[in-house]
Order: C-alpha cells, then structure tokens, then sequence
C-alpha cells in the first residue's frame, strides 16, 4: 500500500513539472512571437536599377530605427524574373511592373514610380496629335524591352501601325543627329517627366528645334486604361520637361507605366500595412541613399477594392488610417488566455488538494489500522499474535514520525494518533500478562512419584 502511494505522489509531481513546462515554454513563445522581428523576402530585378538601390536604402533604414520588420533582397535579371518569383511564392514582396508580368497572387503596397509616354516633336513640323503623326517617322528612345511593346499598343490604337507610321529606333546619343538630319520627325520614350532621364533625352530635341517644342497629349488616355489595365493614365506637369522655355505650357494627359511593390496577397494584413507605414515615413531617410523614392505615391485608395489593380488589404488598412490595434487583433486570444490560465490554476489546485487529501488519507488509515490492533490484541490466542501486533505498531510508528517530520498532518490528528499508539501498546502488555497468567504449576503426577526421605544417623 506505501509503495502505490509513493506511486501516485511521484506522478502528480511529474504532471505538475510537466505543466509548469508547458506553460513556460507557451511564455517563451509567445514572448519570442510579438518581440522579434518578422523577416521578409524581397524580389527586385534588376540588380543595378534603380528600383534596387531604393529597397535596399529601405531595408537599412529598418535596421537603422529598428523596426520589426526585416527585409531580404533577393536580387533577378529583370521585373519579369522577378515578378514570376512572385508568382511561384518564392517571396514575400516583388518589385512587379504591371504590363511586363502581373503576378495573379499578389496585390499592391505601394507605386514606387510611374513613367509617363511622352511624345514630342519641333513646332516646325506642325504636329499637334497623334493623328498628324500618320506617314512620319517616329523616334523611339527605349530604357526597357517592355517600353517598345507600350508604344506599339498605343500607335495601334490610332491605326498607326506600319506602314502609316514608320518607327526608328534611337538611343539618347543619337537623337539630336537624328532631328537634324531629318531622319526623324518626332520623338517618344517612356520615362518619369520630372526625372534626370527624361532630361537627357530632351535637351537635344530642345537644341536640335530651337527651343520650340510640342507635347502631343493622349486624348484618349482613360479609355486606354480600360482597354489596357496595366497601363493607367496619368498627365505631364506643367513645366516638368522643361523649365526654361517651360515645357509643356499646360498639363499634358497621357499614358503611363508603373512600378510597384507587391505583396501575396495571404500575407498578414497588419504586417504588410506596416510595410507600406514604415515605406512612407521613412521616405526622407530613405531618399539620402535614393532620391527615386520621391517619386513613389500611395496606390488609388477610393477604388482600392474594386480597382483593375487591386491594393493589398494591409496597405489599405494604413492610407485609410484603419490599422489594427494590438488589442484588435489580440484581444479575443488574450480573453481566451487568461480563461484558459483560470482553468489551469484551478486544475493546479485540484491536483494540490488531491494530493493533500491522499495524504490525510494515509494517516487515518494509520489511525485506523491501530485502533484494529487494539481490539485484535484484546482477542489475542498466544503471544505470538501479540509479538507480531507489536511489529506491525513499529512499522505505523515510523510512518507517523515520517509525516511529522514533513509537517503534513494537524496536531490534533497527531495526538489522536498518539494516544491510539500508546493504547495499542498497553492492550499487547494486558493481554500478555494475562496468557502467562493462565499457564498453571506442574501437578504431582505429571512429575511422577516422590521419594522418601533418608533416615537420620540414629535413628531405625
């Protein structure tokens, strides 16, 4: 019987340690869930462009004003490797242009640049609109494979494809040769309007035209936007090609192509609605190491969810100032952890007082088993059921001394033991007096007949 309730003790304490593991390791982890930095990967293609040099001054300024957000470059060819590395759920995020590879997983965080098509030509050869660009040559100056495919899509859009339009291809050494040998009648290239680029390429046309330079708008730039959703429309500044003559003299509509950070669209929406927070906040650390980031501009949020492109619901959350707060996204699990934590407390309680009813339970079977003795000792045929009542008190006496060293067991319930103890021991005492009582002397025949005396010297 000890030895199953030695049993039963050092499995409760086991359950008890393993519990307290448990909970210990559910603090550390969760300790080591809302404190460490959650880790992202990024596509960015290409490795030299500009858009890498601007993630990767992102993914320092991180770092930098230690943000819970870390960042990964993993660095393609091109968009389209990269938005393909999307599409498969290589990464976290890509640097996607929408006409090259929209990837059918992912959404919007923000547009790092747009790029205008920008079409322009000397006043001289009186070319107002696309129109009067039917039976000229076209010069087209090209950052990207994709911005020739751009171009084409819109000429056909006004029936200018070959051979009512002759296009020659130019690269920006060669465009102001081109206007003054007459090679070309007009010149187009997608490019943002107020970038360096886009400088470049018109300080030649403005020399080879002295100064006198039209921007022929796209008219029709909405309902390409329908037709074509990656493309949108945008407009010319006034003044962004050009500050002295101020070109154009008017806004300009026109077609334009994005670049935009994209993210799956299973993402976390709070994790992703603090990288498009941290994105434009830091926006003034990030343009010390990439000025291109000032061109970047928060995705169309009055149609965000209906858009043709649409936006990624984090980043909705933050330009509608709609972030989840901790409470928000926790709150239900907090309430759920502390009554779960009430449940366990009271499960800890349960196994305590379980235990300590096993062992108020040991000592009344002690109590119990004396006072047994004591009506056993009164009934007792021989000593030797006496000799092995006096052992079997020993053994229940080292029990009682054990539990009283431990401090495990009242006063009162001690004394009772005691005193059970000490009547025990007095009923084996009586009861042995008694049988060594009822043993009687030897009779004269059992010790056989006795002898006579021997006569005394004298005597006859």
């Amino acid at each position: 019987m000890w030895r199953f309730l030695r049993i039963r003790k050092d499995r409760v304490i086991l359950l008890a340690a393993v519990g307290l593991a448990v909970c210990a390791g559910l603090a550390a982890l969760g300790y080591w869930y809302f404190v460490s930095p959650t880790k992202l990967t990024v596509a960015v293609g290409p490795r030299d462009g500009v858009e890498h040099g601007l993630i990767a001054a992102y993914g320092e300024a991180l770092v930098e004003r230690k943000r819970d957000i870390r960042l990964r470059i993993v660095g393609f060819d091109d968009v389209k490797a990269s938005a393909e590395a999307l599409q498969r759920g290589k990464v976290d995020l890509a640097v996607v242009r929408p006409d090259v590879l929209l990837p059918t997983n992912s959404a919007t965080v923000a547009i790092l640049r747009e790029e205008a098509l920008v079409v322009v030509a000397p006043a001289a050869n009186k070319i107002a609109d696309f129109a009067g660009l039917e039976k000229k040559r076209l010069g087209v100056v090209s950052h990207h494979d994709a911005d020739l495919p751009v171009i084409g899509s819109v000429l056909r859009h006004y029936d200018l494809a070959s051979p009512n339009l002759t296009l020659v291809p130019l690269d920006v050494a060669g465009v102001a040769e081109a206007f003054s040998s007459k090679r070309v009648d007009a010149l187009a290239f997608v490019a943002p309007p107020v970038s360096r680029e886009a400088g470049e390429i018109m300080r030649p046309v403005l020399v080879a035209s002295a100064g006198k330079v039209s921007v022929i708008p796209v008219d029709e730039a909405e309902a390409l936007a329908l037709k074509m959703p990656a493309l949108s429309a945008a407009t010319v500044p006034v003044g962004s090609l050009a500050g002295r003559p101020k070109l154009p003299t008017e806004e300009i509509k026109t077609i334009a192509v994005s670049y935009r950070l994209m993210a799956r669209t299973d993402l976390d929406r709070v994790t992703i609605s603090k990288v498009a927070q941290y994105l434009f906040q830091m926006r003034s650390r990030i343009a010390q190491a990439a000025p291109s980031v000032n061109l970047m501009k928060a995705p169309e949020t009055e149609t965000s969810t209906s858009a043709t492109l649409p936006n990624h619901q984090g980043a909705i959350d933050y330009f509608n100032r709609e972030q989840m707060t901790f409470m928000d996204r926790y709150g239900d699990l907090l309430w759920l952890a502390l009554f779960a934590s009430g449940g366990l407390g009271s499960g800890f309680a349960w196994v305590a007082q379980l235990f300590v009813r096993k062992r108020r339970e040991l000592v009344d079977q002690v109590l119990d088993r004396v006072l047994c003795i004591l009506g056993e000792a009164r009934e007792a045929k021989t000593t030797a059921e006496l000799d092995d009542l006096s052992v079997e008190i020993d053994g229940l006496v080292t029990h009682a001394v054990r539990h009283a060293r431990r401090r495990t067991t009242g006063t009162k319930t001690m004394s009772a033991l005691i005193v059970a103890i000490d009547s025990a021991r007095a009923a084996i005492a009586d009861r042995r007096r008694d049988l060594l009582a009822d043993v009687k002397p030897p009779t004269a025949k059992e010790t056989g007949p006795r002898l006579a005396p021997a006569p005394r010297a004298g005597t006859r």
